[in-house]
Parts: C-alpha cells; sequence; structure tokens
C-alpha cells in the first residue's frame, strides 16, 4: 500500500520465538507501540511501521516445523510463505488450498492476520477455514494455544476472532493448517464476453445450478489486455470481460460439470469458450488472472486497489457504477476480481506525482467501498481495514458496533500498543487510556 510509509524507531528481525517474547516484554514495561509485518504483501497498509514504535519482523521464524500426512496438516512458523507450504506438501498429494494471487511472497502469519483468500476461496474458504490452531504470544509476552488439532473446541471461537483482526490482538508465532488431497483433474473454462453485465449475469447462473466451481474469477477488458501483454495466455483481447471457472475433482465429475458449464456460458451470452486442454494450459490461464496486478503496473506509475465484497446479484450494477465513477474522477479502472463470492477488486490507476490525482484516487476508492456496503456488502473481503478503510468503518458500523470492537481491543491489549491506528477507529478507550496517570496505566 505504497500510498502510505513511515520510518519505524526500531526493527527488529528475532529468529526465536523466545526472541519475541523477549521483545514483547520489553515494549510492555516501557509501553512502546509494537507493530508486527511478515513480507509486507499486505494492500491496506494493516503492516505500517509506527514512528514511535518497534517494527517486529517475523521474517525469519520461516520454518515447516512438521507436516503429518494421516491427519493431513502441517506446522509452521509466520514467515513461512504461503506458497512453501503446498510445494512441502506436493510430494505427499496435498496441498493447502488458500491461494492469494501474492502467494509466492505473502507469509502465513499475514495470511492469517488478514483472513487472505485467492481464486479458490469459493469452493474451499478462506484462511479461516483451513486452519485448526495458532500459537500466539499476548502483548505481555505470554504464550498461547488457541484451537486444537480437533474438529472443535470448546469455549469462544477465539482462533476466529484471532483471524484477520491484523495484528491488533497478538503476535502469531506458529500456524496449523489443515491440508487436501491433490485433486484427480482440474480444468479451467474461460468464456468471453461483449459486455460486463452479462458476464455479471452468468456467475449467478453457475450458482443457481447447484455447482460450486473451485475458482470463478471476472476480469474486465483493461485487465484483459494488460495480462494477455505480460502473461500471453491466451484471452480474447476483444472481449468485454472474462470469466475463468474451475472445475476439480474425479475425471467423471470434472467432466461432467466442465460440459454443464461451457453449456451455461454459451446460454447466457458467451462469445468465446475455452477449455483448458491439459495442466499447462490451465496454469498459464491462471498465470494471466495471477499477474494482473504486476500487469497493470506496466501500463500505469500508480495504482489503488480496492477490496469491497458485494452480493453476487449486484454484480452488474456495481460494475456499471464503477465505470461511471471513473468517467466522474477522470481516471481508468480496470476490474479483475473473485466473481464466485462477490470479492471485487477494482484497480484504480493514477500517478502518484500529481498530488491532485491522489485525493481522487482515494475518493474513487471510498466511494466503491460505500456503493459496496449501500447494495448490502461490506467494505473489505480479504485485503483488511488498516489504515486506508479507518473512515469507512463508520458507513459500515453503528457507534455502538465499533464501540464493541473497541472493547474486544482493549481486552487482549489494555494499552492499545499492538498495532496502533489500524484495524478499527477507537472512539473511546484510548483517550481514557491516555488520560490516566502513568502509575495506573498497567492496573
Amino acid at each position: 500500500m505504497t500510498l502510505y510509509s513511515e520510518l519505524p524507531l526500531l526493527v527488529v528481525l528475532p529468529e526465536t520465538v523466545e526472541q519475541v517474547q523477549h521483545v514483547l516484554r520489553i515494549c510492555h514495561e516501557l509501553n512502546v507501540p509494537v507493530v508486527a509485518r511478515g513480507a509486507g504483501t499486505g494492500l491496506s497498509a494493516g503492516a505500517m511501521p509506527h514512528p514511535e514504535g518497534i517494527l517486529l519482523c517475523l521474517s525469519k521464524l520461516d520454518q515447516i516445523l512438521d507436516i503429518d500426512i494421516l491427519a493431513r496438516t502441517a506446522r509452521a512458523q509466520p514467515g513461512v510463505s504461503n506458497l512453501s507450504i503446498s510445494d512441502a506438501a506436493a510430494e505427499h498429494g496435498l496441498y493447502y488450498a488458500p491461494d492469494p494471487s501474492s502467494q509466492i511472497a505473502c507469509t502465513i502469519g499475514g495470511n492469517v492476520s488478514e483472513n487472505s483468500g485467492g481464486v479458490h476461496c469459493l469452493k474451499y474458504g478462506l484462511t479461516v477455514h483451513n486452519i485448526l490452531s495458532l500459537e500466539v504470544l499476548t502483548v505481555e509476552g505470554e504464550k498461547l494455544t488457541i484451537g486444537s488439532m480437533g474438529l472443535d473446541s470448546p469455549g469462544y471461537d477465539l482462533m476466529a476472532l484471532l483471524t484477520g483482526s491484523e495484528g491488533l490482538l497478538g503476535i502469531i508465532t506458529e500456524v496449523t493448517v489443515r491440508l487436501l488431497p491433490l485433486p484427480e483433474l482440474a480444468q479451467v473454462i474461460m468464456a468471453g464476453f461483449n459486455n460486463v453485465s452479462t458476464a455479471g449475469n452468468a456467475v449467478g447462473a453457475i450458482i443457481a445450478e447447484g455447482i460450486i466451481p473451485a475458482g470463478l474469477e471476472m476480469m474486465d477488458r483493461l485487465a484483459i489486455q494488460a495480462a494477455e501483454d505480460f502473461a500471453q495466455a491466451g484471452y480474447p483481447r476483444e472481449a468485454a470481460a472474462i470469466l475463468l471457472c474451475e472445475v476439480d475433482g474425479t475425471s467423471e465429475e470434472v467432466a461432467q460439470h466442465t460440459q454443464k458449464i461451457a453449456r451455461l456460458f454459451e446460454q447466457h451470452g458467451a462469445t468465446s469458450v475455452t477449455i483448458s486442454r491439459d495442466e499447462t494450459q490451465r496454469a498459464l490461464l491462471w498465470k494471466g488472472r495471477k499477474a494482473a496486478f504486476p500487469a497493470i503496473g506496466r501500463i500505469s506509475p500508480d495504482y489503488y486497489c480496492m477490496d469491497g465484497t458485494i452480493p453476487r446479484s449486484q454484480l452488474s450494477f456495481v460494475l456499471n457504477e464503477i465505470y461511471r465513477l471513473s468517467e466522474q474522477y477522470a481516471l481508468p479502472v480496470a476490474n479483475v476480481f473473485h466473481a464466485g463470492d462477490g470479492n471485487l477488486h477494482p484497480l484504480i490507476m493514477f500517478d502518484a506525482s500529481d498530488s491532485t490525482a491522489i485525493h481522487r484516487a482515494e475518493e474513487f476508492g471510498a466511494k466503491i467501498l460505500e456503493l459496496s456496503v449501500r447494495v448490502g456488502g461490506c467494505i473489505t473481503g480479504e485485503h483488511g481495514v488498516g489504515i486506508e478503510k479507518l473512515s469507512q468503518m463508520t458507513n459500515q458500523f453503528t457507534a455502538q458496533e465499533l464501540l464493541q470492537l473497541e472493547d474486544i481491543k482493549h481486552a487482549f491489549d489494555p494499552a492499545l500498543n499492538l498495532n496502533p491506528g489500524k484495524g478499527i477507529p477507537i472512539l473511546k478507550r484510548c483517550q481514557e487510556y491516555r488520560a490516566l496517570p502513568a502509575r495506573h496505566q498497567h492496573d
């Protein structure tokens, strides 16, 4: 999130959990803010340093501790990259399902902090659906184990609370993830459409038929052309939109669903339908989609990636509104997103050397998030709130609801020193705490 930057007071790079505990204890004693950071691939400035705090970089905690083939689990430290888990599990015929576009670089600790998804989240879920337990350090440096190797744990579901908490409640030092067997076969059906409304309607038609694809992605013309120039994936450059729909399972299941989806696309106005011939072509079709963000970086000095989520039934309306806003703010926008679960990722293109363009880009992005809430959606699907969406939280939540979130934060971190200024707008507790005499601040 390059619109926001800050220098920390100090950077520390611990190599052991004990060193992380030592840092947290010192910071707690001295009342110093702590910001945990993994690979820094987040898109909402959630890991931006605090100017008066410690930047706790966990990239050296990068070991896969264990792979249990029978239980189909893996234990990993927070600095392990997402893709490394699947690479290590592949020799056992297993893989880790959530696959953000940044999976080659993003870390599992960051994935948990942001509840990351990816192109296969429609069928296999987000991070929260694919982890079993967490080892977490409190702000005081105390070690906790949240969750278990069982399918469920008694008491409050603290693991779901910590997943997506953006470093506000604790420091993750170990993650146990579920592994899935590699499917016997997977195929991608790519369909081109002459307008985005037709493509949006086709998304709903697939779900209405009771088919849950492994992935269902949408890209509009600008994203198609940029990705095709970059990856040469074989996308139809003349199309106004494409859908990439992957089905996986047994050979019989895939054959049945592939033909059914291809017919549905044709019935809903597809101008072209391509079914991947083999694994090489399937990987190439996904390469174009996963390379869409850097591809846009080749044609624009800067871009601003949004992350609203909407009901699938509102796709056509919202996309057309985004194009209207694009004209209003005189900024081009490329749309590439998880169509199956309505998670939008409009890429607003601008030039950061132009201060007026920065202002227009931020205002344009805010309007997209407001629109998402207005049609029954929310302001984030997987990128988190960070700093970027703080002002939009009041559009989605009432003051009372925000105070409830603040009370949860205060219960875990009374001094509000874990990743301060991110995730939730502090309305009450911060002012009350800072007003206390120093001798009462740790009572």
